[in-house]
């Protein structure tokens, strides 16, 4: 059975799954190199023109837009003969299941914990808890929703939608909250420092410099809307009090280190509160079910922050926090849902590696020859290294194929690189380390491995200053002989240094989409600091000063 599924919404994908296994997948701004495209009309153009035999297309976007939908729907019909099935109404379920199949648990609580799910009649999900079996059992427990549109005098609880929703999940806990969900929380501190509310790992990195103050509840419930503060970022308006808001909204870049203390306050409070209600809304559910695997997922559970808390908080409790939480991995979600549902497929098949973006382009680059021994050692010079190896990561992590990597034993790692990209001067980096030392470096809250990115952990050692955050912790890959020409070039680093660690952003500048093909490397390259571009596959590399190996 072949499945493309199509998630046109903001981080659109597409993916096609032959007999559940991933035959093409593609973020869609990788290739119009707009962030956040939602369109996927260049993806769906490779599909038309090299994959046949379409048996089932799914669109699942949170936001059905009938005319859109009727266009893409037409456009399909002109390439398509088969169905074509609207997968809306299951924005969470979507989510649920691609975090549920790659987690490896034969039955899980699966925690859903995102912005905007789907809408009905003015209420949208924000948060819903399933009970997750093989072959897709999917029972919600908890569904949250959060109200668009309200007015001063809003009854939540006689609202008919409300009504008929608990009508149809008749053991499922429903509540619907005036004001403000966890991740809409959040957005609002996003909003407040002057970034898109989608931009939430700018203000996790700011919350690390703040200071425990005395802000009121976040979380308000049935405020007369004159109480609240709106600021409009294109569709989203979150909810900010009035007496949050003493200062101008300003771009984050703008953020002077000696003016910067109340949106870092405010940061910190909006993490510090999102993540007790998470904990919370965990240790309730597991303590009812006595289910002690658990998966987290949508936007919100990309905050490594609030991940390692919930395993520091709950070291009973087996986590798995899905790579790909936000809407790009939807189509996949999606996909893999309805092949299990008419297949009734129950083969266990854990996520080993993220999977890859696009296609295998081909490297027609004129570069130098040179060895992991020789990218090694000028790693070890203060070379600023950026990494083109094959086919891209799907997620928003990079993971040794499309990475700029640095020297993690300089001091000033964060200046320099943050520079190079444009980025903040308060955003933290990841590290990258070899598994069999990822105890020496970090507390590693009894993981043996953290091979996503998806939790910050406390540093022990003072070997790589470069890549420690403010609060003393880093976003952790453990790297093994899975990904080979990675593995060996840490290997190199540590023979020559003794430390088996390097400084892992992502192969980007800051505003635009991860580098796919050749070209966006080269152009990134030659429009930054980068010193060097090294093509594992091709044994060779560009450099700026044109010295060789």
């Amino acid at each position: 059975m072949k499945i493309l599924s199509i998630s046109p919404f903001h981080d659109s994908s597409i993916v096609v799954l032959n007999n559940g296994n991933i035959e093409y997948f593609s973020k869609e701004e990788r290739i119009t190199r707009v962030k956040r495209d939602n369109h996927p009309f260049k993806s769906l153009d490779y599909v038309v023109k090299n994959i046949k035999d379409i048996d089932l297309i799914l669109i699942c976007s949170p936001t059905p837009d009938d005319s859109f939908h009727i266009y893409l729907e037409n456009y399909l019909k002109k390439y398509f003969t088969c169905d074509i099935l609207r997968f809306c109404e299951h924005h969470h379920l979507a989510h649920a299941s691609l975090a549920f199949y790659n987690s490896g648990f034969e039955k899980s609580l699966t925690f859903v914990i995102d912005r905007n799910g789907a809408k009905i009649n003015g209420l949208r999900e924000s948060e819903t808890v399933f009970i997750s079996s093989y072959p897709n059992n999917f029972k919600p427990i908890y569904k949250s929703y959060w109200v668009e549109n309200i007015g001063e005098n809003y009854d939540v609880e006689n609202d008919k939608t409300l009504k008929k929703i608990k009508k149809q999940f008749i053991d499922c806990e429903c509540v619907a909250e005036s004001t403000c969900n966890i991740t809409k929380v959040y957005e609002t501190a996003t909003s407040l420092i002057g970034e898109h509310a989608l931009e939430n790992g700018k203000t996790m990195g700011l919350s690390s410099y703040g200071k425990d103050k005395n802000f009121k509840d976040l979380f308000v419930d049935n405020i007369p809307i004159s109480n609240y503060f709106i600021h409009g970022d294109g569709d989203f308006k979150p909810v900010l009090l009035k007496e949050h808001l003493n200062k101008n909204l300003k771009n984050s870049r703008e953020l002077k280190k000696d003016d910067y203390s109340f949106y870092a306050d405010y940061s910190y409070q909006v993490q510090k509160q999102t993540q007790e209600v998470v904990l919370d809304l965990v240790k309730k559910h597991v303590d009812k079910t006595n289910i002690k695997n658990v998966c987290i997922t949508g936007g919100y559970g990309l905050n490594v922050v609030t991940n390692s808390y919930l395993v520091k908080n709950l070291p009973n409790v087996n986590f798995y926090f899905e790579p790909i939480a936000d809407d790009t991995g939807n189509s996949l979600g999606s996909a893999m849902y309805v092949f299990r549902d008419k297949t009734k497929n129950c083969n266990i098949s854990p996520i080993k590696n993220t999977f890859f973006n696009g296609i295998k382009h081909n490297i027609n680059v004129k570069g130098i020859n040179c060895s992991i021994d020789d990218i090694a050692d000028y790693l070890t010079k203060g070379k600023i290294v950026a990494v083109y190896n094959e086919m891209a990561e799907a997620g928003p992590r990079a993971l040794g194929n499309r990475s700029i990597l640095f020297d993690p034993r300089n001091k000033d790692a964060k200046n320099i690189v943050n520079k190079v990209k444009n980025r903040e001067w308060y955003r933290p980096f990841a590290c990258s380390i070899l598994e069999e030392h990822f105890k020496e470096y970090f507390e590693t809250l009894k993981l043996t491995k953290a091979e996503f990115m998806t939790m910050a952990f406390d540093v022990k050692s003072d070997k790589i200053p470069g890549v420690v955050h403010v609060d003393n912790s880093c976003r952790v890959q453990t790297v093994n002989k899975d990904i080979p020409h990675f593995y060996n070039l840490l290997n190199k680093f540590y023979e020559k240094t003794g430390v088996p660690v390097l400084l892992n952003t992502s192969f980007n500048l800051a505003g635009e989409a991860l580098v796919d093909s050749p070209e966006d490397a080269i152009n990134t390259y030659e429009n930054s600091d980068i010193d060097i571009i090294w093509f594992p596959e091709k044994e060779t590399m560009l450099y700026k000063k044109g010295e060789k190996c």
